[in-house]
């Protein structure tokens, strides 16, 4: 018992230098430090940048859905108090995790209230395209703040 004893110790030491020195080891190397306005930002499955430029291009109307995962966001009909005689309803796709401008897709309703009924009603293209391009201005903003 007492040989069992006399090898047990040194080689308790010697593992335990040996795992020292190995973790020593590992420590020596930096790790990459990440690119936080890189112009693909996935942790919410979408590119975030657009994301967030997007919730706040309607963050005047209420949300129905938003799913940053899938990159949908979705209105509710929002009336306008200066024209309460319409109402329009928005849905937004970000269809990438890349900024880049065919990542976004918009689409607009628009009803006008008729006799005390609401009937839907054709919206300008201009319209859909001046959120798009609303939302892409503030993106990239947001992505050279990040930068900066």
């Amino acid at each position: 018992m007492s040989a069992f004893a006399t090898f047990r110790r040194p080689a308790t030491i010697a593992i335990a230098v040996a795992a020292t020195i190995g973790l020593a080891a590992c420590g020596g190397r930096e790790r990459p430090q990440a690119d936080l306005a890189a112009a693909q930002v996935t942790t919410i499955g979408v590119n975030s940048y657009l994301w967030r430029a997007a919730l706040d291009a309607v963050s005047f109307a209420p949300l129905l859905q938003a799913d940053s995962n899938g990159g949908v966001i979705v209105t509710d009909w929002y009336a306008n108090p200066s024209n309460p005689g319409e109402r329009v309803k928005m849905t937004i796709t970000i269809l990438d995790s890349d900024l880049r401008a065919d990542a976004l897709r918009v689409a607009a309703s628009r009803q006008i209230n008729r006799g005390g009924s609401w009937v839907d009603a054709p919206i300008q293209a201009a319209t859909v395209q001046k959120l798009e391009d609303i939302i892409l201005t503030k993106a990239r903003e947001l992505r050279r703040q990040a930068v900066s």
